[in-house]
């Protein structure tokens, strides 16, 4: 049986407000720059020190080759964002069957500055772990933990690629917490 391509993948479609209004394929979604939801897991260190941080494929259909500290993906027909983000870490980096702490939600519209850009709520979700990372080979390439000092030195170089969507929820979640890369927050 082949494989279904990753832009036949049906995702579910919100409006601006983000209420779910349909179904469409990955493909179609980006393609018309719709609005949908997408939920990532920081995944910390059980003392919070570190964050997992990890490279991904360059066969993505997205943002393909770029760092990322977010485990995560687009929300399903039928799925909460809190179910994609259990199913993402686990399918991404093997952990699963804990529990994951609500973060914010916030609203990425690269259209409004980029046609075809795209529009999606962000649901952000954060989750603690000592245990083995196992990675998914067709999602991410190399990964390790990363201090929260490293991880904000690295993300104050332009150079370093990182996925915009990660990018701009890790520093939100750095700026709620004062700036401060602090350990147990």
């Amino acid at each position: 049986m082949q494989a279904r391509s990753p832009s036949d993948e049906l995702v579910a479609v919100y409006d601006a407000a983000g209420a779910v209004t349909g179904v469409a394929a990955r493909g179609e979604v980006y393609a018309r720059s719709l609005w949908h939801g997408s939920a990532g897991v920081l995944l910390r260190s059980g003392d919070g020190k570190r964050v997992y941080v990890h490279r991904r494929s360059p066969e993505k259909l997205v943002m393909a080759g770029l760092h990322d500290c977010w485990a995560g993906g687009v929300v399903g027909p039928g799925e909460t964002p809190e179910r994609t983000a259990a199913r993402e870490l686990a399918e991404e980096l093997g952990v699963s069957r804990v529990p994951l702490q609500p973060l914010f939600a916030l609203d990425w519209d690269e259209a409004a500055q980029v046609p075809g850009g795209p529009r999606c709520h962000l649901f952000a979700f954060e989750a603690r772990w000592d245990g083995p990372v196992v990675h998914q080979p067709s999602e991410i390439v190399c990964g390790g933990w990363m201090g929260l000092g490293e991880l904000r030195a690295r993300l104050a170089d332009p150079d370093w690629p990182f996925v915009p969507d990660g990018r701009l929820l890790i520093e939100r979640w750095f700026a709620e917490r004062g700036g401060q890369p602090a350990a147990t927050a």
